[in-house]
């Protein structure tokens, strides 16, 4: 297997691929980036990623950045983890729904509800409303335990670290569906691994 080489830097969405790493147990060779001291604006990190944003990896010469990009790769890259829903499966649709919901609707609504940004019309807005988006992750996780049912997969990683986060910083309400979703989540291993 060729070397992942994972770009990451400690408390930002990087966090959501080291989890991910950690549900994988595939070998992987970490680069440690400090946002304080600016590496990711570095000349060879910016080489890497132009944007000179983290998380990114690179494997088998090709260098994929977007935490959900990056989990929906490795999850279909390393399938004996079965954190994926193979093409051809009816929930196939659900799982990428879940594993972009949070960072196109989600993370942008707590982004407008965090810095006290006036409502834009639904019509106009990339998400819709908050309320909306937040109801909806709310019907969603409380079927589970997991997202899609009994499996746990790639969006369980990417919407329970949007979750953790947006209830840490008061972006989500702790409402009570959230908190028992993180509750199952804070149990895995590999959550646990990567704090």
């Amino acid at each position: 297997m060729d070397k992942i080489i994972f770009h990451h830097a400690p408390m930002s969405r990087s966090n959501i691929v080291h989890w991910m790493f950690e549900e994988l147990g595939v070998p992987y060779e970490l680069h440690a980036m400090s946002l304080d001291r600016g590496d990711h604006k570095k000349p060879d990190y910016l080489a890497i990623n132009p944007v000179g944003k983290v998380p990114a990896i690179t494997h088998q010469g090709v260098t994929i950045s977007e935490a959900a990009a990056i989990c929906a790769y490795l999850a279909d890259e390393f399938p004996a983890a079965k954190l994926s829903v193979p093409v051809g499966t009816p929930q196939r649709g659900l799982y990428l729904k879940w594993l972009f919901y949070s960072p196109s609707c989600l993370e942008t609504a707590m982004i407008d509800k965090g810095n006290n940004r006036s409502p834009v019309p639904p019509r106009q807005s990339s998400y819709g409303d908050y309320d909306t988006v937040v109801g909806t992750v709310a019907q969603a996780v409380m079927k589970g335990p997991y997202l899609l049912g009994q499996q746990f997969t790639a969006p369980d990683v990417v919407l329970g670290s949007c979750l953790q986060y947006g209830t840490m910083i008061k972006a989500l309400p702790e409402r009570p569906e959230f908190m028992a979703y993180l509750g199952r989540l804070r149990t895995r291993p590999a959550l646990q691994r990567s704090f």
